[in-house]
C-alpha cells in the first residue's frame, strides 16, 4: 500500500482579508502616504535639494495660480475619462491594457474629419462628427479583442497590449505619408483649424463638464442598472453568470465597446481640445496611467475623480520642480513612481494578508470552527462567498438574458 503524498504548504502565502474597518483601512493609507513622502524625500536629498521646499513647490506648481490650475485640470480630464472606461472592463475581469491604443484610434478618426472635412462642415457639425467618429472608432477597436475573447477565449491582456503598438504604427505611417503637413520637411501632421477646436469654459475646454457628467452616469450604470449587475456577475464567475441566464458573450462585447468608446472619446478631446494635432505622444501614457487611477479608486467613479486630480497634480508639480531645481525628468518621474508604488502597495495589504506556514488553518478554525470540521468531514473546501451570494440573488430575483 503506497503512502499518499501530500503537497507541502508554502512558507508564506497570501490570504484575502475579511473587510477591514474603514478607519483601519484609512490608517493604512495614511501610513503608506507618509512612507512614500519620506522615501521620495530621501531621493530628493540625494539630488542635493531640500525635500520640504521641493514638495512645497510641487503643490504651488499645481495650484498656485489660475493658469497652473487650468493646466492641472487639463491633465486630469483624460485620466478620469479613460479610467472610467477601463473600469468597465476591469469590473468584468477583462484586463483591457489597450486604453492607449484606443485613445490613439479615437484621435485618428476625429483627425480625419478635422483635417479633411473642416471646409465642408459648419463648426457645430464638424465638432459633432469628430466626437462621434472618435467614440465609434475607440469602441470598434475595443471590440476586436472582445470578439476574440468571447469566441476563442484568447488572452485579452496580450491582445489589447499589442493593439497599442498597431495604433502607434498607424500614426507613424500617417505622419510620414498621406497626412504629412504640406511643405514640412519633418514628419508631422497639420494643425486643426480654429473652427474645429473646442470652446473653453472657465479657461478649460468643455471636456471637464463632460467628465463630471460621466462620473454620475458610470456610478448609476454600475450600481442601478441590469447591465451593471450583469457586469458584476460575469466578473465574479462566468459559470455562475451562465447559470443565472446571462449571455456572457454579449456582455463582454457590449462592455468592451463602451470601454473603448470612452477611451476614443479621450482621443477626440486631446485632439480637438488640447493638442490640436496628432503626434506619437497624443495619448501621453494616459491609457497606462488610467489603470493606476482605476485600481487606486477601487473602480469607484467618484474615487477616480480624486485619484486623477492627485496624479495630475503630481505630474504638473514634477514639471515645475524640473524647471526650478533642474531635476532630471527621469528623477521626477521616479519620484511620482515611488509615491504611486506605495499607494498601490497599500491597497494590496488592505485586501490581502501574508500567512506563514501552519498558521492559515488554525486562524480559519479560530475564526469559524465549522470550516475545519466541514473540510475534515467532506474533504471539500467551503463554497466561495462570491458564487454563493450570486446564486442566492439569482434564486430570489432571477436575471433575464
Amino acid at each position: 500500500m503506497s503512502a499518499v503524498k501530500t503537497k507541502r504548504e508554502p512558507l508564506l502565502r497570501m490570504v484575502k482579508r475579511d473587510d477591514l474597518a474603514p478607519r483601519r483601512a484609512w490608517a493604512f493609507r495614511g501610513i503608506a502616504f507618509v512612507a512614500a513622502l519620506i522615501t521620495g524625500g530621501l531621493l530628493i536629498a540625494v539630488l542635493g535639494h531640500n525635500p520640504l521646499l521641493v514638495y512645497k513647490d510641487m503643490i504651488v506648481g499645481s495650484w498656485g495660480s489660475p493658469t497652473v490650475i487650468k493646466e492641472t485640470v487639463k491633465l486630469a480630464i483624460p485620466l478620469l475619462i479613460c479610467a472610467l472606461g477601463l473600469a468597465l472592463a476591469f469590473k468584468m475581469k477583462f484586463w483591457n491594457i489597450g486604453g492607449e491604443g484606443q485613445v490613439i484610434v479615437g484621435a485618428i478618426a476625429a483627425g480625419y474629419f478635422g483635417f479633411f472635412m473642416a471646409d465642408f462642415l459648419t463648426r457645430p457639425m464638424l465638432i459633432a462628427v469628430m466626437f462621434i467618429a472618435g467614440v465609434l472608432a475607440g469602441g470598434i477597436y475595443g471590440l476586436i479583442p472582445a470578439f476574440f475573447k468571447a469566441r476563442w477565449n484568447t488572452n485579452e491582456t496580450l491582445f489589447t497590449l499589442m493593439l497599442n503598438y498597431v495604433a502607434l504604427a498607424v500614426i507613424k505611417y500617417l505622419m510620414n505619408g498621406p497626412w504629412k503637413a504640406p511643405g514640412s520637411s519633418f514628419p508631422k501632421m497639420p494643425m486643426l483649424v480654429p473652427g474645429g477646436r473646442l470652446t473653453t469654459i472657465l479657461g478649460v475646454h468643455w471636456g471637464w463638464i463632460l467628465a463630471l457628467i460621466l462620473i454620475v452616469v458610470a456610478w448609476f450604470y454600475f450600481n442601478r442598472t441590469k447591465q451593471g449587475y450583469e457586469l458584476a456577475v460575469v466578473g465574479e464567475s462566468e459559470n455562475t453568470a451562465r447559470y443565472v441566464g446571462i449571455n456572457v458573450r454579449r456582455v463582454i462585447m457590449r462592455t468592451m465597446f463602451l470601454s473603448g468608446a470612452l477611451c476614443g472619446l479621450v482621443g477626440f478631446l486631446q485632439f480637438a481640445g488640447a493638442d490640436y494635432t496628432i503626434t506619437e505622444g497624443i495619448a501621453g501614457g494616459v491609457g497606462f496611467t488610467a489603470i493606476t487611477v482605476a485600481w487606486l479608486a477601487k473602480m469607484n467613479p467618484f474615487g477616480m475623480l480624486v485619484v486623477s486630480v492627485f496624479i495630475a497634480m503630481l505630474e504638473r508639480g514634477s514639471n515645475t520642480i524640473q524647471t526650478i531645481y533642474k531635476i532630471p525628468a527621469s528623477a521626477s518621474s521616479l519620484l511620482i513612481g515611488i509615491i504611486l508604488f506605495f499607494m498601490l502597495g497599500c491597497e494590496f495589504f488592505i485586501t490581502y494578508r501574508l500567512v506563514w506556514r501552519g498558521k492559515g488553518v488554525a486562524d480559519a478554525e479560530d475564526t469559524n470552527p465549522s470550516v475545519g470540521a466541514s473540510v475534515e468531514a467532506t474533504g471539500d473546501p467551503p463554497v466561495e462567498k462570491g458564487d454563493s451570494a450570486v446564486r442566492d440573488s439569482a434564486a430570489r430575483g432571477g436575471v433575464a438574458s
